[in-house]
């Protein structure tokens, strides 16, 4: 039980969450082209970050879209559970959300460009393997759902989950 114990508390975890506003059947997508050092370099993908101090995921989720956009969000709902196992030793717990309620004036973003890209285009960008399998969730089922996706070292997806169940890749 000890050892146990010690193992878990050696695990490096992250919780993070994940929003895609929508607006006119387009998502807004950050494009990570400005920092160094991006485990997303180069890729598209929502707006969020991690979770600080006795944050709830909603209280992180208002605050990053905040940072990140410029937009108070005042309607979104939690859609999923996005559980990411790197071959690097990280495993990081996901809240994603849709937004569909925001005020204000969009503002330039230091982790990237950001952009309304129509639903129908998202396949084309460079995304990572399981944020496809996501994304392709919010937009054709509406109850909630639970995701692991299991990445190498060299960040190829080798496993996924939905609900518990394998997918077949």
């Amino acid at each position: 039980m000890q050892q146990r114990k010690e193992e878990e508390m050696e695990q490096n975890v992250s919780l993070s969450t994940l929003c895609y506003l929508e607006k006119d059947d387009a998502y807004l997508m950050l494009h990570r082209i400005k920092k160094k050092k991006d485990v997303n370099a180069g890729k598209w993908i929502g707006v969020g970050g991690h979770f600080e101090a006795n944050e709830s995921p909603e209280e992180c989720l208002i605050r990053e879209v905040r940072e990140e956009t410029g937009y108070e969000l005042y309607s979104f709902r939690f859609r999923g559970l996005v559980t990411f196992v790197s071959g690097k030793g990280v495993t990081e717990y996901m809240s994603l959300f849709t937004g569909d309620g925001f005020t204000g004036q969009e503002i330039s973003c230091d982790e990237g460009e950001l952009k309304w890209v129509p639903l129908e285009e998202i396949d084309s960008l460079s995304l990572w393997e399981g944020d496809r399998i996501f994304l392709k969730l919010l937009r054709e089922r509406d109850s909630f759902f639970s995701l692991k996706l299991v990445y190498d070292a060299e960040d190829c997806l080798l496993e996924a989950q939905l609900d518990g169940k394998n997918l077949q890749l």
